[in-house]
């Protein structure tokens, strides 16, 4: 019963007057400072657990993380002034309230990354973040000055736990050709999101903190036609690595409620000015292909990574555009081959719109660190380099969005996820229970 009472946060909103997010909200906005603003709040309910089986990645050495937490993200948009060059303003504030951890399953300071922890890794009962950007429109261009919000394959904020990551610097936007659209960025710090300052130090996900004082991307991504596209990026993380990127989609309509598609990602990485993350000259990629038939979308994909270290990225972020990188696993260690199959189910064909299903199986094997430098080796008990190195991972999620009513636009979200591995990584359970309300004020 006190669980019910407590889910019952999460739809708290939806009695206090506000429309929820329209489904237009995506349309043109007039020209103008005030005309073209909008303010958008989310509130986003999550409850988390993971249980590492053998205890092997666990901080507080037991084995189990659990977090349950109720988080507001508010957010505005102004429009911009009138004239050839138009200014404007972005601003969030942001809210985490602690509904049940523990000093025992708070996740200390691993990848569990839900609550901010102290040194005895006490999680806190509450945390929150604020900020904005400056920004200023030229014709077709845009560029924003402060907290901002990347999103491209070699640097994009991730989104995956209670709060966003975000990203302090300039960024740049062009759209003047049709179907192109070009993206640049130089940033010099970033926001975990388990984290109230703005201001964080550079990690990345497998090296851990790197003092690097910035990292700048350029490229872009262009639509030939509505069913082929290519994007083409790069990035430099200042002392540590330059990453390149190139990826392509494309869909072949066959009949009425029946196509194909098929992409590519390749991702190059090589140490950069004073070698932070030690020496290193890495490719990894993956390819997929699928078909979409009514309701149902079936896909494999398979992936490899040629490098004799780890494809690392920015810490909690979606900067690894991989078709196998997914719920816990990225299947990206030296020498890793990988295949996955995945199974959508829409349910809106059967007559329960906003309901759908998602399963995918996901299997790595060879894996190895004999050639691994000092940041990314890893060894047995022996002390000898890990080799022949296997995981799978099989994810679940189900998810409903509300239609229509009072509710509208309220989503549940389950997602479950089973790992289990050789001695590299965590044999482990996870379950995530996720409920947002999206609420459109001006």
């Amino acid at each position: 019963m006190r669980t019910q009472t407590r889910l019952s946060l999460s739809v708290f909103y939806a009695v206090l007057g506000l429309s929820p997010l329209a489904a237009n909200a995506a349309q043109d906005k007039p020209e103008g400072f005030i005309e073209g603003s909008s303010l958008n709040v989310l509130a986003r309910n999550f409850y988390f657990n993971r249980d590492d089986r053998k205890g092997q990645s666990s901080p507080t050495g037991n084995g189990y993380s659990e977090a349950w937490a109720q988080g507001l993200m508010a957010r505005f948009e102004s429009g911009f002034t009138q004239g050839t060059v138009g200014f404007g303003l972005d601003a969030f504030a942001m809210y985490a309230l602690k509904l049940d951890s523990g000093t025992g399953r708070s996740g200390g300071g691993g990848s569990f990354g839900m609550l901010p922890v102290d040194s005895d890794n006490r999680p806190a009962d509450d945390y929150g973040k604020f900020g904005g950007a400056a920004k200023l429109r030229l014709l077709d261009t845009v560029v924003k000055v402060g907290d901002v919000f990347p999103k491209t394959p070699v640097v994009q904020y991730g989104d995956s736990r209670l709060l966003p990551e975000s990203f302090r610097g300039v960024t740049v936007e062009n759209t003047s050709i049709d179907g192109l659209s070009l993206q640049g960025g130089r940033l010099h710090a970033m926001s975990q999101p388990d984290s109230s300052g703005m201001r964080d130090g550079f990690a990345t996900f497998y090296a851990g903190k790197v003092d690097s004082p910035w990292i700048a991307y350029f490229g872009g991504d262009y639509n030939l036609d509505k069913n082929l596209s290519f994007s083409l990026y790069s990035s430099r993380l200042k002392d540590a690595w330059d990453q390149y990127y190139f990826g392509t989609a494309a869909t072949w309509p066959v009949a009425e409620g029946f196509s194909l598609f098929a992409g590519f990602n390749y991702y190059k990485a090589v140490d950069e000015g004073k070698k932070l993350l030690g020496e290193f000259d890495n490719n990894i990629w993956s390819a997929k292909v699928g078909a979409t038939y009514g309701a149902h979308t079936v896909s494999l994909s398979h992936q490899r990574n040629n490098g004799d270290d780890d494809f690392d990225y920015l810490r909690q972020s979606d900067s690894i555009f991989l078709d196998n990188s997914i719920q816990y696993s990225d299947f990206n260690s030296p020498k890793e081959r990988s295949w996955m199959v995945r199974y959508d189910l829409d349910m809106e064909t059967f007559g329960i719109p906003g309901l759908s299903f998602m399963t995918r199986y996901g299997k790595g094997s060879d894996a190895d660190y004999s050639n691994a430098n000092s940041v990314y080796m890893r060894r047995d008990a022996d002390g000898n380099p890990l080799t022949d190195q296997r995981r799978w991972e099989r994810d679940i999620e189900a998810k409903y969005v509300f239609q229509g009513g009072t509710l509208k636009d309220l989503s549940l979200r389950i997602r479950q996820a089973t790992v289990r591995s050789s001695s590299f990584e965590s044999d482990l359970d996870e379950f995530r229970l996720i409920v947002e309300y999206p609420l459109a004020i001006l």
